[in-house]
This record gives C-alpha cells, structure tokens and sequence, in this order.
C-alpha cells in the first residue's frame, strides 16, 4: 500500500539531522566546528527554518538554537533531567496536573525541531506519551475531576500528529461538559509553517470548545513571510494567538532584539504572552541568563513598548501552584 504524504510531512521528512549538512547548507566551514553533544540529543532542523538563518555566520540567533555544541557538556550540578518537576506531577501516565483548572496532556514524544535549550530534552517520552489505552484514562481523568477547565496538548509537538487525530481527540475533549478550553502548545506554525493547512484550520474552527494557540518564537528572524502568513490565517479565523520565548544568552537576551520580536509578533496576530527564563534542563547551562540580568532587560523593554506587547518575565519552579510572575 502507497503512503502519500502531505507537503508539509515531506518538509518533515526532508530536515536536516546532519550539522554538517546543515552547515553546508550555510556555507560554514564545518572544520570551525565541533558536534559532540549530537550523540546525547539529535539534531533536526526543518529547511524552511534553516532558509531564516544568515549565511556564513556561525553565529546566527536561529542555529545557536538547534546546532550540537560541546558546552552542552558541561552540567553544574542544578540542571537536571526533569527540571521543572513533571515527572512528579503526572497522574494518569499522560496527564500532567500542576496547576488549578488546568491539565496537560503529551500528545507525543516527536518534535518538527530539536531545540538545544529544551526543558524536556531527556523527558521519557516511550513511557508517557499518548497511545489507545491512555487516551481512555486521561479522558476519564478529566471527565471525573469537574474543577478541569482547560486542556493543554503539549509534548514534543501536538501538530505532528495526523489531522485525523487530531480532530478526533479534540471532539473527544470537546464533549466533556465542563471543559472551557483547549490550549495546544505548538512551534510548527514557526519552524514548520506549511502544517498550518486550511483542513487544519477546519478542524480548530470545527471545535466546540474555544482553541487557544500558544506559539514559541524566539526572535523575529524566524518570523519568515510564509510564518506570517500561516499566524495572519488562524488569526483570521478569529483563533487565539498567544507566543511563548525562552531568554536565550546570545539568542535574544538584549531588549532591542526582544522588542522586534513583539512587533512583529503582533503584525502576525500573535500577542506576546510569557519570556521565560530558563528551564534548568541538562545540557543547556550555556543557555543561562541569570535572573538579575533578565530583570534589567526586562524593565528596558518595558520602556521602548507598549504595555500590551511587553510579555510577562516568569520562570517555573517545581512543587509551585503556578508560574513564578518576576515582573
């Protein structure tokens, strides 16, 4: 039996999970560079996130993103494997319960883009993500527990998984009578923006239930005219955009940089929402910005944007009933 694929799963398939491939592709001498780090977490890299990036420059905000380097190496003693305590939160295998109201479910381990500052990059995806038997339970979880109000579909990417799916464990949600919202967490519309399909579209309109999309974008390069289009057509559809970054040293940790982005987050109908700091996950000390410094930052920021676009400063703590608000 002949299995076609859709434009955007041959993109999929077509990413980059070589660096020297990648850096190829980028016209950078490979011989500057060392991969070690490739072994403990893969690199993939979609082409039409790799077309953003600057040629012949080794230090282009979008590669540090997702290029294998050694300092991933090196682990001071506070990064850990599950740094913001969710293995311990889990309940019904795939459900995540935190936070009042709110549970988030792994839809799947799979990821369009392997970010190098992950905060679930050594999460054990085999064991808690979504499958028949677990799908039974968690809906029956929610279902029981009527102080849930909103759903959140996390993973790896809730967009990776077909549109059948999809459409099928939203109506599935959608039927739950005490359920107010569906929030799905989900950096395809920016690293892999051919997703965002009208069935696609369809199917978040289709819902009973409001969708929410929370988007991650880090800096405004990634913010491509087939990005923009693919946010300005969700949008169009009145569908909730909200975006997510993480305070990345050497990527966007200057408030100039984090004011393009807003801008031009809002020129695609997205509304900027959290700037987190980072999750102290093993292997992405390199990635650190230290809270003071974010503080300052932060307070620049506040100055050159109106208050609308200038995000919420928050870091997650384990055991905590809710994000921690720093300013």
């Amino acid at each position: 039996m002949t299995t076609h694929l859709s434009s955007w799963q041959k993109d999929l398939a077509s990413a980059f999970t070589n660096p020297e491939d990648l850096l190829q592709y980028l016209k950078i001498n490979s011989k500057q560079f060392s991969s070690p780090a490739r072994h403990d977490f893969s690199m993939r890299v979609p082409l039409s996130y790799a077309a953003c990036m600057q040629k012949s420059d080794l230090d282009d905000p979008l590669l540090k993103q997702v290029l294998p380097i050694a300092n991933e190496l090196v682990n001071p003693d506070e990064f850990q494997n599950d740094p913001v305590g969710d293995l311990s939160a889990l309940t019904e295998n795939c459900i995540i319960h935190k936070y009042q109201g709110r549970v988030l479910i792994i839809i799947t381990g799979g990821c369009a883009i392997n970010c190098r500052f992950c905060f679930r990059r050594n999460f054990p995806y085999a064991e808690v993500q979504l499958n028949s038997q677990k799908e039974i339970t968690a809906l029956e979880y929610i279902r029981k527990n009527k102080s849930i109000n909103e759903v959140i579909l996390s993973g790896g990417d809730p967009l990776l998984i077909s549109d059948h799916k999809l459409k099928d464990f939203i109506q599935k949600l959608s039927d739950i009578t005490h359920l107010k919202r569906i929030r799905i967490h989900t950096r395809l519309p920016i690293v892999l923006p051919a997703r965002i399909t009208p069935e696609l579209i369809d199917i978040f309109k289709s819902s009973s239930v409001p969708i929410v999309i929370v988007t991650h974008c880090n800096h405004a390069n990634e913010l491509s005219k087939q990005v923009m289009a693919a946010c300005q057509a969700l949008n169009q559809k009145n569908i909730t955009l909200l975006n997510q970054s993480v305070l990345l040293k050497g990527v966007n940790d200057h408030a100039q940089i984090l004011q393009s982005l807003s801008e031009q987050l809002f020129s695609a109908g997205i509304l900027p929402y959290y700037l987190h700091l980072l999750d102290k996950a093993k292997g992405t000390a390199h990635f650190e910005v230290s809270e003071n410094d974010a503080v300052k930052i932060h307070q620049s920021l506040q100055h050159i944007l109106p208050g609308y676009l200038v995000p919420k400063l928050v870091k997650e703590q384990p055991g905590k009933a809710a994000k921690t608000l720093i300013i």
